[in-house]
């Protein structure tokens, strides 16, 4: 059985991490939908407060999208920045 060497494990073991932070993404495209679909539910139901319901919605948005942006960075990091590797 051949070894790994420590530069091949810090690759293999930062592209998994890699992978696992844009298991994230899921998440946030949950969320969105999840937030989405309330506030046309709720316009549904009291069509006069769309003004209100739509501001909060693309907060609501922006926040959730905050962790997807997050989420990403961190990859890159791992993938291009990792001063682990040489």
């Amino acid at each position: 059985m051949t070894g790994f060497t420590g530069a091949e494990l810090i690759a293999a073991m930062s592209s998994l991490g890699a992978g696992i932070a844009m298991v994230a993404m899921i998440g946030v495209g949950v969320g969105i939908g999840f937030n989405a679909g309330k506030t046309v539910e709720s316009t549904a139901r009291q069509p006069e407060a769309q003004g209100t319901l739509l501001k909060l919605m693309l907060i609501g948005v922006a926040l959730t999208e905050t962790a997807g942006i997050f989420a990403l960075v961190i990859a890159i990091m791992l993938l291009f920045a990792n001063p682990l590797m040489p």
